[in-house]
C-alpha cells in the first residue's frame, strides 16, 4: 500500500475522526462503515486490476509473530480476519507466550490482513480492559467472552463488506465478475498452502464463550474501525 493513493488517504483521514475523544459512538460507527467499505473497495480494485495484469498483485506469504496474553483470543481473532480478505494461515511453531502463524495470499490482502489485525487487536485489548464483569463472575471469563463476542462480530461484518465490494465491482477487463477473480484467487492461494502443508488439518474456530462480556464484545465490534494502522516489515511481533 502507497500512502499517496487517494482511497487510502481517505480512510486514515474518515478513521481520524473515529478515534476523536469527542466523537460519539454513533459517529465513530458511522465513520468505520465508510472507511471499512473503503479499504473494501480498494482490495476489489487491486484484484481486479492484476486479473488484467498478473505482475500488479502476486501470490505470497509471510510470517506474523503473536505474543502476549490471551493467546489464543489473539490468534482467533487473525485468523477470522485472515480467511474472510481471501487468504490462508497455519500455526507453524508454538513456545512460550510466542506462536509463529504463515499467512498465504495475495500481497495486497495479505497487507490488508496485517493491518486490520495490529488495529483490531489493539481495540479488543483497550475495550477488554474497560469492561467489568457481573458480581461472581472472574475476570478471565468476562474477559474471554467478551473477546468471543468482539471477533465473531467482526468476522461477520468483515464478510458483509467484502461481499458488497465484490457485488458493486465492475467486471474486470477480460470481462470476468469480481466474484469470479476472487473465488479464483482463493483457489491459487490454497494451491499454495496444500502445496506447502500437505498434512494439514483444518483450524478449529472459536465458540460463543460462556460469560457476560460476550454482549459488550459484539458492541464494541459493531462501533470498531478498521486499517488504521500502517504497513510495516514484512516479518514483525504484534503485540498489544
Amino acid at each position: 500500500m502507497t500512502e499517496t493513493n487517494p482511497r487510502l488517504q481517505k480512510v486514515r483521514a474518515l478513521l481520524a475522526k473515529a478515534e476523536d475523544p469527542a466523537t460519539t459512538p454513533q459517529e465513530a460507527e458511522t465513520y468505520f462503515a465508510k472507511a471499512a467499505e473503503l479499504m473494501a473497495k480498494y482490495g476489489i480494485e487491486r484484484a481486479m486490476l492484476a486479473d488484467a495484469d498478473p505482475e500488479l498483485d502476486r501470490p505470497g506469504d509471510r510470517v506474523v509473530v503473536v505474543e502476549g496474553t490471551y493467546a489464543n483470543d489473539r490468534i482467533y481473532l487473525l485468523g477470522y480476519i485472515t480467511e474472510a480478505l481471501n487468504c490462508h494461515g497455519i500455526q507453524i511453531a508454538k513456545s512460550r507466550g510466542r506462536t509463529e502463524v504463515h499467512l498465504f495470499g495475495y500481497e495486497s490482502d495479505l497487507d490488508r490482513v496485517e493491518m486490520l489485525f495490529t488495529s483490531l487487536l489493539l481495540q479488543m485489548f483497550n475495550g477488554m480492559r474497560h469492561g467489568r464483569p457481573a458480581w461472581g463472575e472472574s475476570m478471565v471469563t468476562y474477559r474471554k467472552s467478551w473477546a468471543a463476542g468482539f471477533i465473531l462480530t467482526i468476522d461477520k461484518r468483515l464478510k458483509e463488506i467484502e461481499a458488497r465490494a465484490r457485488q458493486e465491482s465492475p467486471a474486470s477487463a477480460s470481462g470476468r465478475s469480481a466474484d469470479l477473480v476472487v473465488a479464483d484467487r482463493k483457489a491459487v492461494v490454497m494451491a499454495r498452502f496444500n502445496a506447502a502443508y500437505p498434512d494439514a488439518r483444518a483450524n478449529g474456530r472459536t465458540k460463543r464463550r460462556q460469560g457476560t462480556g460476550y454482549k459488550a464484545g459484539e458492541e464494541a465490534a459493531r462501533r470498531a474501525d478498521l486499517g488504521q494502522t500502517r504497513v510495516g516489515q514484512r516479518r514483525r511481533a504484534l503485540t498489544s
